[in-house]
């Protein structure tokens, strides 16, 4: 591909993703070649339909998680802290708008797109493993699983209905929740507060 048309494909799918996150995926593809400052048969001509354009938006989206859950990894200082910064990340006001709207697409589009599936297992898997290290570790209580983890970020990014400093606030409250504490004698806490 063209340096030029690389540069009008990524500018679409960047337009698509802040009308989308918007508008829901239903919006007019007028509507994202007007963002994208391209005419419409240009988005057309690199994406012959909608859901070219939802699986180009999606895959991006999918790899952008996927990287940022490698520098949550990478950044530590362990699990705990990995999970934590991910789902922070993740719950952000721009990318729960995205996620929200991509939360709609029908099932049978997902089952089109391979390569969305095959990372976001390979997250998955991931995450469960990031969960079980710091239960492991002492640093996250026992009874909390990578699906509460999942439903967690699925409750702020697709659902909540908050302004974006209490959606803040609340979230925090509840990754707290997850944590196992310390006593005054350095014993950490499980859930029911007991050693």
């Amino acid at each position: 591909m063209r340096a030029d048309a690389r540069r009008n494909r990524d500018r679409i799918v960047e337009a698509a993703r802040a009308v989308v996150a918007e508008r829901g995926i239903d919006a007019p593809m007028e509507l994202i070649a007007r963002r994208a400052e391209v005419g419409v048969g240009t988005v057309y001509r690199r994406f012959p339909d909608r859901h070219a354009l939802i699986a180009a938006m999606a895959g991006q989206y999918v790899h952008e998680i996927d990287d940022a859950l490698t520098r949550a990894e990478e950044q530590g200082p362990g699990p705990w802290a990995a999970v934590r910064s991910f789902v922070m990340w993740s719950a952000d006001q721009g990318r729960g708008a995205l996620a929200a709207a991509l939360a709609d697409l029908p099932q049978e589009l997902f089952d089109a797109m391979p390569e969305f599936t095959r990372v976001k297992s390979g997250l998955v898997e991931r995450l469960d493993a990031l969960v079980a290290a710091a239960q492991e570790r002492g640093d996250m209580r026992a009874d909390v699983g990578v699906a509460d983890v999942m439903r967690l970020l699925s409750l702020f990014t697709c659902h909540a209905d908050l302004p974006q400093e209490r959606a803040a606030h609340y979230l925090l409250v509840m990754l707290d929740g997850m944590e196992k504490r310390l006593d005054g004698a350095g014993k950490r806490l499980d859930c029911a507060g007991e050693g």
